[in-house]
């Protein structure tokens, strides 16, 4: 693994609350407007919380 991938990694953060989510049961999906990858916390993702796309600024729940 090249040192921009193992630092890509080590950055996931959920997007709706920030937390870390290397390790964790998140979801990672690609922004419906753009194509940027998403990452999501399990928790906020039970709760429904919004997101928004750091690319785009696309919101959805």
């Amino acid at each position: 693994m090249s040192e921009t991938e193992t630092e890509a990694k080590r950055a996931r953060k959920c997007v709706s609350c920030g937390i870390n989510i290397s390790g964790t049961t998140a979801a990672a999906f690609k922004c419906p407007d753009c194509g940027h990858q998403i990452y999501r916390c399990s928790k906020c993702r039970k709760q429904s919380n919004l997101y928004e796309c750091p690319d785009c600024g696309f919101r959805g729940p």
